[in-house]
């Protein structure tokens, strides 16, 4: 009987310690997004985490951070080397807008976004409906959105992919039913061989 009560305890004590060492999810951060759209951008597998922050300009540890907070998610793979894209674009399509929600404010100077930029601007007639990303050495004027990561409007000057797959997710996160549309099919073309 004594064995017994021995035997149940450490099952229970191995258990419990198991619940104690997983991570516990805090909730997604829009730097967790970036860092997953950067990945993708590079079309590489043999990245480091350090390349991906010196890209975004990041420390490593927040790009560690966003790794595990995506696998969790069950956004990246187990070993945080390969993007699920199924996972990832079916957060994107359903989730990006409520979780990291925009709205359009003052107008100012910045780099275009959402479908205002392409591609998407190549498939809609956006008028005097410009959105940008606030940034002092920007060349437009339109309605400051905020970027999903402070740096983005600095980084994506050198980087067209990664720029381009930004403004489609900015379309998603602030389009209208046309442009979410023409946003999704951009993303699946975009992200079906990746």
């Amino acid at each position: 009987m004594f064995n017994k009560i021995i035997v149940l305890y450490l099952q229970f004590a191995n258990r419990e310690s198991n619940i104690i060492l997983m991570k516990k999810h805090n909730g997604m951060r829009p730097q967790d997004i970036v860092v997953l759209i950067k990945i993708i951008s590079l079309q590489q597998a043999d990245w480091r985490n350090i390349d991906i922050a010196n890209a975004i300009l990041i420390s490593p540890s927040e790009v560690s951070e966003a790794l595990n907070r995506c696998k969790i998610a069950g956004l990246i793979d187990s070993k945080k080397r390969k993007v699920n894209i199924n996972s990832f674009i079916e957060f994107l399509i359903y989730g990006l807008k409520y979780v990291f929600p925009v709205e359009p404010g003052a107008v100012v100077r910045g780099i275009p976004t959402a479908h205002s930029a392409s591609p998407i601007k190549e498939h809609i007639s956006s008028g005097n409906d410009i959105y940008v990303w606030p940034y002092a050495k920007g060349n437009y004027r339109g309605q400051a959105i905020e970027p999903l990561y402070k740096t983005l409007p600095k980084v994506v000057e050198n980087d067209a992919s990664f720029y381009e797959l930004l403004t489609v997710v900015d379309t998603i996160r602030v389009g209208r039913v046309r442009e979410i549309e023409i946003a999704i099919g951009e993303l699946n073309k975009r992200l079906k061989y990746a």
